[in-house]
Parts: structure tokens; C-alpha cells; sequence
């Protein structure tokens, strides 16, 4: 009704709002619009507040809330400001879902995926925090088995955890999908632990030289410089650099540098060597919003070859 009492019937709504005559006598019958009164031949009549209600109820829908929410609204059961955060959240939840449904199906575009490995793909994405957590967990106990506990070891598990981010890009969500893939590759994960193990006993008895990340980065300071000056691993310039690596090894086990410990130190840089370990770190990297981490690959490869080239002298 307005300032002179006229009221309105269905069509006249229609008219002022843009609804469908269908679509008032819905939200009439819903409870959401009611009529004023009836005539006395049964139709309803309305007055001009239900302009104001149906115009938000329009805006309500148009943003996706369900009716029994917008009947709420409209009755005032709950506030308008509450029901926006709430539905601000579930978009936020399904802008989320989105986004890790555009990377996977990025990623089967960008290698060609079959049916099998989509669907797994699809599901290692649409984890849950928890399940994700779980996976990871599962993963990072069996490369570190039995030496969780170890203080040596806190900060290297610490720099070996994915955190996915609450909203991720594509990139990260992608790097995710790959990286729970390596999760579940059993070889890889019994190389990480023969390689975990293998710094746990060459651990200094000081404890000072313990990791070896010490080793890796020895090697790297030691040949980087190698290969730039394009300096052969077999060439006799390099062998003051291996004289040097073998010291160093030698004093982290605190024995002689013979033969014997220079085939340790071959199969401690091969297992070291696995080209999946250098991915685990560039999409680990990508997934915590990391600088990327050069690969130690080139030296260690050069490094292999050094070693190997002397021993058969």
C-alpha cells in the first residue's frame, strides 16, 4: 500500500519490478512476498513494501542464496551483514574448489594425461587440510624413520614440508598434484631414506660438521667454480678440488681418505644425485613461495666422474 492506501495486484508488481507474473505468485506462495489481503473475487493485492522486498529479493538470488535464507532476510530472522559473511565464505570455499579444478585440468592439458591419471590427479587436488597433512605426514615418516626425534634432523624435515597455502595459484596447486605423485613413488621414497640414513651415519661424532646438506654444500663450493672455468673432471686442475672434497669427507667420519672412503663418497653423491630429489625441492619451492634452489646436479655429476676417473689410476 502506498501513501494513499492503493494496493497492487500481481500484474501491477510485474510492471514495477521486471518479474515475471510466475515468478511473484512463486515468491507469494514461498511466503517471502505475501499479499497484503484478497479481493473479494480471491486476488491478491499487494502494497508498495512488497516492491522493496522483491527487489532484494532479486538481488539475493542474482548472488546464489537459496530461499529459505532469503525468507530469513526478508523476516528479518537474521541480519543481512550475517548473511553475507556466511555467503562471502561459501564462494570463498568454491572459488577455492575452482581454482584447483582449472589446475588439474591445466596440468592434463599441458602432458597429456589419460583417464587414469586424471582421476588421480583429481583427487590428490581436491584433498582436504587434513588429508593433505596425513599424505604428507606418511611421506616424510618413512624417509625419516627412526630419526624423527633427532635434533640434528628438526630443521631438515622442517625445510622438506609442502604448506600449501589457503588460496593457492594454479602454479602451486599444480606443483602440489606432482608432488603428492613423488609422495607415492615407492623407490623415490626408499631413496630419500637411504639418503637420510646415509647422513645420519656420517654424522661428525661432535655433531658440528653432522648434516649432509655440509657435504652438498662443501661440493658445490668447491666445483661451481670448476665448472665455470669449463675445467674438465678428468683434467689435472681438478685434482687439488677432489684432494680437497676427500679431506673434508674424510674428517666428517674422522678416518683416513683411502680408497675405501672414496667409494663411499661415490655412492653418498649418487644417491644424492637422483634427479626426482632435485624436483621435490623446485615444486616444494613453488608450493611455500620459495626462492627456487639451484640445482646441485651439474657438480654433483662432475664431481662422480672426478672421483671415479682418479680411482682407477
Amino acid at each position: 500500500m502506498n501513501d494513499d492506501g492503493t494496493l497492487y495486484s500481481i500484474g501491477d508488481l510485474a510492471r514495477r519490478t521486471g518479474l515475471t507474473v510466475k515468478a511473484i505468485r512463486f515468491y507469494s506462495d514461498s511466503g517471502i512476498v505475501p499479499p497484503t489481503e484478497r479481493s473479494p473475487a480471491g486476488y491478491r493485492r499487494y502494497g508498495i513494501d512488497a516492491v522493496a522486498r522483491l527487489d532484494l529479493v532479486r538481488t539475493l538470488r542474482d548472488l546464489g542464496l537459496d530461499l529459505p535464507t532469503i525468507r530469513k532476510v526478508v523476516d528479518r530472522e537474521i541480519s543481512l551483514p550475517q548473511v553475507a559473511a556466511a555467503h562471502a565464505e561459501a564462494l570463498e570455499a568454491q572459488i577455492r574448489t575452482l581454482r584447483l579444478r582449472r589446475a588439474v585440468l591445466t596440468a592434463v592439458a599441458r602432458r597429456g594425461s589419460g583417464p587414469e591419471e586424471l582421476d588421480l590427479m583429481h583427487k590428490l587436488a581436491k584433498l582436504s587440510e587434513d588429508e593433505r597433512q596425513r599424505l604428507i605426514d606418511d611421506f616424510l615418516g618413512t624417509v625419516f624413520d627412526g630419526l624423527h626425534d633427532h635434533p640434528a634432523f628438526a630443521a631438515v624435515i622442517r625445510s622438506m614440508t609442502p604448506q600449501l597455502p589457503d588460496d593457492p595459484e594454479a602454479e602451486q596447486v599444480t606443483a602440489w598434484v606432482e608432488l603428492a605423485e613423488l609422495f607415492q613413488d615407492p623407490d623415490f621414497r626408499s631413496t630419500l631414506h637411504r639418503m637420510v640414513q646415509d647422513l645420519a651415519t656420517d654424522r661428525a661424532r661432535d655433531d658440528s660438521m653432522g648434516l649432509p646438506p655440509i657435504l652438498a654444500e662443501a661440493v658445490r663450493a668447491q666445483v661451481e667454480p670448476m665448472l665455470a672455468a669449463g675445467i674438465n673432471s678428468a683434467s689435472p686442475q681438478a685434482d687439488p678440488i677432489i684432494e680437497a672434497l676427500t679431506t673434508h669427507y674424510a674428517h666428517i667420519l674422522d678416518r683416513p681418505a683411502d680408497a675405501e672412503l672414496r667409494r663411499r663418497l661415490v655412492a653418498r653423491l649418487e644417491t644424492m644425485n637422483d634427479p626426482r630429489s632435485d624436483r621435490y625441492f623446485e615444486l616444494l619451492a613453488v608450493i611455500n613461495g620459495w626462492p627456487a634452489r639451484e640445482s646441485l646436479a651439474p657438480v654433483l655429476t662432475w664431481t662422480v666422474q672426478a672421483l671415479r676417473a682418479r680411482m682407477q689410476r
